[in-house]
């Protein structure tokens, strides 16, 4: 059958073409601190808390609650560190107080300068033997434990002086020498041997006890 000229194609019969809808727009929502920050605590809270862990583990109470103090105060979103740090904030607080008081009394300074002399802190050892002989010039102990903390030194001319001086208020103490392994440095000195031996008591005469 031949088309008629002029007439419309039969899609026109169903009205007009809709056209295809446009894509929805989205807004674009900004990203917030927390997603665009990197994983994990920033380097210098990181830096701060392990500040603070080094000094607790040397039990320098103090430097190590500024250290975890910093952390809580200046980084308040480290999350991951806060709790942590006011543990341990409470756990320097806790040990600071337990700390025993500083030695007053003569006996307790000698007990320290001893304790000191034997676990190696040598100027701790000479500060409290000389803070015995600030009150008392003649204690022949605090006298002694200086000594040896020269003697330990390589101080030989000092420490012979010391150790003279006690042995002149306590000749007992010369044997103790000879077996003091402080002394060691000095067995080459036969001054050392000269001053150290064996005390010579009159007949009938009494021994003087050694002090401390």
């Amino acid at each position: 059958m031949a088309k008629r000229a002029g007439s419309q194609p039969l899609n026109a019969e169903r009205g007009p073409r809709k056209e295809d809808p446009k894509p929805e727009r989205r807004l674009a929502v900004p990203s917030s601190p927390e997603r665009s920050r990197p994983y994990g605590p920033s380097a210098e809270a990181l830096a701060l808390f392990q500040r603070g862990m080094e000094a607790l583990q040397k039990h320098a109470y103090r430097d190590a609650s500024t250290a975890f103090s910093a952390v809580v105060m200046g980084f308040p979103n480290e999350r991951a560190l806060l709790e942590r740090a006011r543990v341990y904030m409470e756990l320097c607080e806790r040990e600071s107080c337990r700390r025993p008081p500083a030695p007053r009394t003569i006996e307790e300074r000698l007990t320290a300068a001893t304790a000191a002399l034997n676990n190696g802190e040598d100027q701790a050892a000479e500060e409290f033997a000389r803070s015995v002989l600030g009150d008392d010039p003649k204690h022949d102990l605090a006298l002694y434990l200086l000594a040896a903390v020269f003697a330990r030194r390589g101080s030989s001319a000092e420490a012979l002086e010391l150790l003279g001086k006690a042995i002149a208020i306590s000749p007992e103490a010369s044997a103790q020498a000879r077996s003091d392994d402080d002394f060691m440095s000095l067995h080459d000195d036969d001054a050392f041997w000269t001053l150290t031996e064996p005390p010579i008591f009159p007949s009938g005469t009494r021994r003087s006890r050694p002090r401390g």
